[in-house]
């Protein structure tokens, strides 16, 4: 397994992975960056990780390139090493970027399957992130994803909506693309309690966590907090911000200058989950504030999930994939409208018995439909049809995730 953009132990998608193919009797081993200055080889629960040092480059279209050479070489010289020393049969590739699927592809002349896993949509995540972007640079973000699904033996997706994306831009055919949710884990967490120092801080506790870069409406919760505190004369709450990212610096210069900064607590990346689960439990209320964009529109957020398997009620911006995940757990806002936003927190401020209920909704669609476990079965049906005739690789995989969902 190949992981470019994030640390094993930080990717919960791939690590619940990982930890699913090896229960089902693979034999795993995973290259992703990790912390030092030296390659790395470590052994986490029977899976072996090879970690390499990932130095920090600008977060301008220079450095992405420059990190991105960087990685691939990195992880082409790693991959070699593995095949010679412990060998494999399957690469699974997660994005982004999209130029490491074209780059181990070769390994298919040895016999070799190459999975790809398709997390983000780098194209338009490239759109997102740089204003205006170079219409070469998206040209070939479009390239590379073309060859990446070109080149792999399947290709795995988080939901329906990129699965279009896969058959109607990546001329792929319906057998060749899976499904494979990335819901939470019901055994990775089963204290719920809550974090007595948090419940003290304020009478009304939001939460958001996650990833924060400049795609994910950090900048857009600033300035809900903004108009729910000097618009909707709210001063009784606070908003603790679990996770970091390349945005975190200007969030928190933004929250200053939009005198917020009292109702606003970065609290960082929280990397123990009962710890990380207390201050979910903790809150009142979670917000999932990513904007209406050409990226979000298609993406399925882990956070909304999570939130749910905390038995918390939600505000979101109304995204189509949100509102799959979420259903009535969430109250939904029209995209991008601020204002709104603001005006239902405080509608579920006022309504205790409103975010219970809708806290139990969502707690209840998790452990029934949307938890990891349900997306098991899709995932090793992948493995179990590579090298199948499509027909068969088809209803190989429609048998192993039951209702095909």
């Amino acid at each position: 397994m190949i992981l470019e953009n994030c640390r094993y132990s930080r990717d919960s998608r791939v690590s619940k992975e990982a930890k699913a193919l090896k229960e089902a009797g693979f034999e795993v081993s995973v290259i992703s960056p990790e912390s030092g200055i030296l390659p790395s080889r470590t052994l986490i629960d029977g899976i072996v990780v090879y970690g390499f040092p990932h130095p920090w480059f600008s977060n301008g279209t220079v450095g992405y390139l420059l990190e991105y050479a960087y990685a691939t070489l990195v992880i082409a010289a790693i991959t070699l090493y593995v095949c010679l020393t412990r060998g494999f049969d399957i690469l699974h590739v997660a994005n982004p970027p999209d130029c490491i699927v074209p780059a181990v592809a070769f390994y298919k002349l040895f016999g070799k399957y190459v999975i790809y896993d398709q997390h983000d949509l780098s194209p338009e995540l490239y759109q997102i992130r740089f204003s205006p972007p170079s219409a070469f640079l998206f040209r070939l973000q479009l390239l590379l994803e073309r060859l990446s699904y070109k080149f792999a033996d399947h290709t795995i997706v988080t939901n329906e909506s990129y699965r279009t994306m896969a058959l109607r831009r990546g001329d792929c055919t319906p057998s060749q693309v899976t499904v494979v949710r990335n819901g939470p884990d019901l055994g990775r967490i089963r204290d719920l309690s809550f974090d007595p120092h948090l419940r003290q801080r304020s009478p009304h506790i939001l939460a958001f966590a996650g990833i924060m870069g400049y795609q994910d409406g950090l900048e857009q919760l600033c300035r809900v907090l903004r108009s729910l505190r000097f618009d909707l004369g709210r001063k009784d709450f606070l908003c603790v911000v679990l996770g970091d990212g390349d945005a975190l610096p200007y969030m928190k210069s933004l929250s200053e200058q939009l005198g917020i900064s009292e109702n606003i607590w970065f609290a960082g990346w929280i990397s123990d989950p009962v710890a990380y689960f207390r201050y979910l439990s903790t809150a009142d209320i979670c917000v999932a504030p990513e904007p209406s964009d050409c990226y979000n529109d298609r993406s399925t957020f882990i956070k909304v999930t999570e939130y749910m398997l905390a038995g918390k009620p939600i505000v979101a911006f109304d995204l189509p994939e949100s509102r799959f995940s979420a259903g009535a757990a969430a109250l939904f806002v029209t995209p991008n409208d601020e204002r709104e936003f603001a005006v239902k927190l405080l509608h579920l401020m006022e309504h205790p018995e409103l975010r219970r209920s809708m806290g139990e909704c969502g707690r209840r669609r998790i452990e029934a439909n949307l938890a990891w476990q349900y997306s098991i079965p899709a995932l090793l049906g992948v493995y179990s049809g590579l090298g199948r005739s499509g027909d068969e690789t088809e209803s190989c995989q429609h048998a192993a995730s039951g209702s095909g969902t």
